[in-house]
């Protein structure tokens, strides 16, 4: 088979899964309604100070709700030696890897656009800049977080104690693509300058680290 035809069989069959079982999009969506919730209890800001702040507390909400899906990216694979299966088998593992961060994008997506209205209401946001803009950081940033997120749930699957290896692991990382999405985000917010920097560095960003984990997962997954 190609890897455009495994990339998509793969990715059909974890949309169908979740799909029966949103076992990661309601845990994702209570996660982050639970944030907007108490930040807007803890935080009673004025509408500049609103468009200050949100870029913060957007990208953060949506940073710790994502950790929720990516935990169990690849722990239902385990349960019948699905993995096992797949490395001894002919098929490449680059797939494998991209049809996983793809699902991860959709199910952390969709997850946004419901969110985005309630942060709307919560925190009276208006853009005094080009709101279509938010749109590509959006995509940009969540291709981050997701990119790495699925490299290194793989990598810490087997350890003992994954729901808090993968945050050690991937936070650190994810800062420079913290800093860009939350800079490019109050930059569109505010209007005061244009955010074709941040947004530049997460191309950049992206780039390097799908580079990097597609290169280098055929290693994870045989290391296992």
């Amino acid at each position: 088979m190609s890897f455009l035809a495994i990339t998509r069989s793969t990715l059909a069959k974890d949309i169908r899964i979740e799909w029966r079982s949103k076992d990661a999009l309601n845990a994702m969506l209570f996660f982050g309604l639970l944030v907007v919730v108490i930040f807007s209890f803890a935080f009673d800001p004025t509408a500049e100070e609103s468009r200050r702040i949100a870029g913060g507390l957007i990208w953060v909400a949506i940073l710790f709700a994502a950790v929720v899906a990516l935990n169990q990216t690849w722990a239902r694979e385990l349960r019948n030696q699905v993995l096992d299966g797949y490395r001894v088998s002919a098929a490449p593992c680059t797939p494998l890897f991209m049809a996983k961060a793809l699902g991860n994008f959709i199910f952390v997506i969709t997850i946004e656009a419901l969110m985005a209205p309630l942060f709307i209401a919560f925190y009276k946001l208006r853009a005094l800049g080009p709101a279509w803009e938010l749109l590509p950081v959006a995509l940009l940033g969540t291709w981050a977080l997701v990119v790495n997120g699925t490299f290194f749930a793989a990598v810490s699957l087997r350890t003992r104690s994954r729901e808090i290896m993968l945050p050690l692991l991937l936070f650190p990382l994810s800062i420079p693509a913290l800093l860009a999405m939350v800079n490019a985000t109050t930059a569109i917010l505010s209007g005061e300058e244009s955010p074709r920097f941040w947004v530049a560095l997460l191309i950049a960003y992206d780039v390097i680290f799908t580079t990097a984990c597609l290169l280098t997962f055929e290693m994870i997954l045989e290391a296992e």
